[in-house]
């Protein structure tokens, strides 16, 4: 298990981070970091024996989070802000058709399972599970499903 990421290393938050409890003096649950905010390498260790785990300095706000290997990217590459992220419930803002024929009605509620940032499409795309249906759809025939802001 080789680190991706070394000291000093800038990185960019790819999924919002939230306190799973390890965050002291913040309840559990709150939004410690949005998605799209860069840091620095300040450790690397593991977790299970099995989990990379990055202490990561967010300047901004002066916080040091533990942050997993797959929520992490070179803050250097391009970055396209998104309104959902995975695992986010969404529903369709227009109905979604393959061919012509409908598979998915206007309102559908559905989860998002990727996210695709095309920077040829100008927006990202999202592959979303709904009933019967895994679709990749753009950002613009969405809607926010779960009742909170999106954060972006």
């Amino acid at each position: 298990m080789q680190p991706s990421y070394e000291y000093g290393d800038r990185v960019r938050l790819i999924r919002n981070v939230r306190n799973d409890g390890t965050y002291p003096g913040i309840p559990t649950g709150t939004l410690l970091m949005r998605r799209g905010e860069v840091g620095h390498v300040l450790n690397v260790g593991t977790f299970l024996q099995d989990q990379l785990i990055y202490t990561v300095h967010f300047l901004g706000t002066d916080r040091r989070i533990g942050c997993r290997e797959e929520e992490l990217v070179d803050a250097d590459l391009p970055w396209m802000p998104s309104r959902y992220e995975t695992r986010e419930k969404v529903s369709a803002a227009i109905p979604l058709s393959v061919n012509g024929e409908v598979l998915v009605p206007q309102g559908s509620v559905g989860e998002v399972f990727k996210v695709v940032r095309e920077f040829e499409r100008g927006q990202p795309f999202y592959h979303v599970q709904f009933p019967g249906r895994l679709l990749m759809v753009p950002e613009s025939a969405l809607n926010d499903a779960s009742g909170e802001e999106a954060g972006r």
